[in-house]
């Protein structure tokens, strides 16, 4: 249905003047005239008087609104459950879904209903027949808002979600509110089945070559009271420890620990496994893997302190957070010369070096070594020595001269991520101790935290970092400690600045990437089925971006095989994607020859067959009684779909009407010029035709 409007940018009285000079005009100019006839003068002066007056109208500038509305059909959604654990029901079964579902579906399209489909990987399910029950995970509250998201302006009426109600991700759905009626179709069997499962595994993300690491798992057990079965930590084939353990309930749930060394570096593979005991209803869930980083070691950073002092505890807790960190302290006025044997990968300096230069010889050779450093200033701090050893800023100060000062967060620093709205906390700490005087920034500093006097902020930075070649960073203030207890004292967190300082030391430690060919896998790990996409970056002298260069890319799985691939790169795509590979763990050794030279990079990625469908196969109808019962619809079992058809036609629900508005200016209508076009080509062609002219 269509309407219009015409809405006027002035008054409507002008338009009878419209019409009363088109009128005059055309009085004046069609007088009787004795080379036609009068019916003749008629009919141009009328198409004499309809051009003047639409021209003269179009002057007034009319706007007209034509308003669309449309009756939108009422929607019907049916949502399946095509994950793993619906297998279970039996292909018999899930094929008499798919019939009913055909049926239902034609059922409501011939009451004038849309009916759509809605799965957890929105597969297209229009054709029911090559639906699959494959998916890895049950998320029924992610599935249902997504329905809610997409059919948002449309005149959806009910939604029909078919389920075995286990949910393994996600929320419970009846938690989140629809305004739909949310019809469930329960599939399944809820009596539990007799079966042995590996229900988790836990495990630290990361292991230290050489050192020991547990790994934990539960073991649950329906209907094996009094028997007993062997759990196994394996690594391929190998059997790394094994433990027995005897089931002493109908239900029962067992908690191992095992001990393992971590004898190799990288992504190590290992499997929790558990007999197949007789009777079990399944062996799908009689393993997991769990896949761990080993890695050589911790970042060894050295603190050197001229004195003891609050700031020194305050950042040993703060680094000791990171158990990816190694720490010496060393304090010079108790051991003036520390013995130093170690390779550091980064520095930091509390009050050094001090007025006097007094232990410039410890300190000296690791900086011309080019250890990234942080200076940490303190009211022994000498200002004029630390400016010929720093690359982040100058201080123009006397020595003893101080300033009170707090921080307040550069909205405009974007080297690190930050939330602003959590850094202005900053501003409610306590002052700080700083140099009074003049501070210059030297090339490729950026300042993360600047002075604030009282309310002012200064252009003065308070911690600011070198983002060049040689990265290092400045914190000129004394009293981290006092920051940290505020922060907690008004939080009961110390998260802020614990995030401000662990961020600058991770960046200024991090090593440049000098490579001229990266390649590396966009996401690890990755689950099974999943593709591996490979980006590739290549850089000449000057590190400017090359193309079209052949790479040859050679992929190692656990058990030795090989896999070869060549591809090349453009501008517009930079990526290679992998399909089908199995579960596991890959090393992979990419290779150019690039301007002359031959590059090379190497990796590894994890691809993981999720087993979550496989841990619970017990029907949980309670789930999805409870959402229809929420949202005021029906429940139903696999039988009863004539049922639950005729609650969906008995809902009576109001027409939705889809109104559109579009609004045009009279001026920018075309059929209005070809009008006026025609009533003056007519006049014209009659004037000529009558000799007029």
């Amino acid at each position: 249905m269509m309407k219009f409007d015409f809405l006027f940018q002035s008054s409507p009285w002008f338009i009878p003047l419209c019409f009363l000079l088109a009128g005059l005009y055309a009085f004046v100019l069609y007088q009787k005239n004795t080379n036609w006839t009068k019916t003749q003068n008629y009919l141009m002066a009328t198409f004499r008087f309809l051009a003047v007056s639409i021209l003269s109208m179009l002057l007034l500038s009319f706007l007209i609104r034509q308003v669309s509305q449309k009756i939108q059909k009422k929607t019907v959604v049916l949502a399946i459950d095509n994950s793993q654990s619906m297998n279970v029901v039996g292909a018999e079964v899930l094929e008499d879904l798919k019939k009913n579902l055909n049926d239902l579906k034609e059922s409501l399209q011939e009451k004038d209903y849309e009916v759509a489909f809605a799965t957890f990987n929105e597969e297209n399910t229009q054709n029911l027949e090559k639906l699959q029950f494959k998916q890895k995970t049950s998320n029924l509250s992610n599935l249902l808002s997504g329905i809610k998201n997409t059919f948002e302006d449309q005149n959806l009426t009910d939604v029909v979600l078919i389920s075995d109600g286990i949910v393994n991700e996600g929320i419970a759905p009846a938690s989140e509110s629809f305004k739909f009626p949310v019809h469930t179709v329960g599939l399944g069997d809820t009596i539990p089945k007799k079966d042995i499962a590996v229900k988790t595994v836990y495990a630290n993300k990361i292991a230290y070559l050489g050192n020991k690491f547990p790994v934990q798992t539960d073991i649950t057990s329906f209907g094996f009271e009094g028997k007993t079965a062997n759990v196994y930590l394996k690594q391929g084939a190998k059997v790394l420890e094994k433990q027995t353990i005897t089931f002493n309930q109908k239900e029962d749930l067992k908690t191992l620990t095992f001990n393992t060394t971590a004898t190799q570096i990288g992504v190590q593979h290992l499997t929790v496994e558990v007999d197949f005991l007789s009777g079990e209803f399944s062996n799908r869930n009689n393993r997991q893997e769990v896949y761990i980083e080993v890695i050589d070691g911790k970042e060894k950073i050295l603190l050197l302190a001229l004195a003891p002092h609050p700031d020194v505890k305050a950042l040993k807790s703060i680094i000791e957070k990171n158990e990816n960190y190694e720490l010496d302290v060393k304090i010079l006025t108790e051991n003036a010369n520390p013995e130093i044997t170690k390779a550091y990968d980064l520095m930091i300096l509390h009050q050094l070096p001090d007025a006097y230069n007094t232990f410039s010889n410890v300190f000296k050779p690791l900086l011309d070594k080019g250890i990234p450093t942080f200076f940490v200033m303190g009211n022994q701090s000498g200002v004029n020595n630390l400016n010929q050893l720093n690359q982040v800023m100058q201080i123009n100060a006397d020595f003893g001269e101080s300033d009170k000062v707090t921080g307040i967060f550069n909205n405009n620093f974007k080297v690190l991520n930050f939330e602003t709205e959590q850094m202005n906390i900053i501003t409610k700490f306590p002052q700080i101790s700083v140099p009074f005087g003049d501070y210059t920034l030297l090339p490729n500093s950026e300042v993360l935290l600047y002075q604030r006097v009282g309310a002012v902020q200064t252009q003065k930075p308070l911690l600011a970092m070198n983002i060049g070649a040689k990265k290092s960073a400045i914190f000129t203030g004394e009293g981290l400690w006092a920051w940290r207890l505020e922060e907690y004292q008004l939080s009961e967190k110390q998260v802020v600045i614990d995030d401000v300082i662990s961020k600058v030391l991770q960046y200024i430690s991090a090593k440049d990437d000098k490579r001229k060919l990266r390649v590396y896998p966009l996401k690890t790990p990755l689950s099974l089925g999943e593709k591996v996409v490979f980006e590739t970056e290549i850089y000449n002298a000057i590190y400017e971006k090359l193309y079209n260069l052949p790479i040859k890319l050679t992929i190692k799985d656990e058990k030795g095989f090989t896999r070869n691939y060549t591809y090349s790169t453009s501008a517009d795509n930079t990526k290679f994607e992998i399909s089908g590979l199995p579960a596991g763990v890959y090393r992979f050794n990419a290779s150019a020859t690039v301007l002359g030279k031959s590059e090379q990079s190497t990796g590894e990625f994890v691809i993981q067959d999720l087993q979550i469908e496989n841990i619970n196969l017990t029907a949980d109808f309670d789930v999805l009684r409870q959402l229809s019962n929420k949202t005021g619809a029906l429940f139903v079992q696999k039988n009863d779909f004539e049922k639950l058809k005729q609650k969906i036609l008995s809902h009576e629900v109001p027409d939705k009407i889809e109104a559109t508005e579009d609004l045009k200016e009279m001026i920018n209508l075309r059929w209005i010029f070809f009008l006026i076009l025609t009533l003056l080509t007519a006049e014209w062609v009659m004037r000529k035709y009558l000799g007029g002219y």
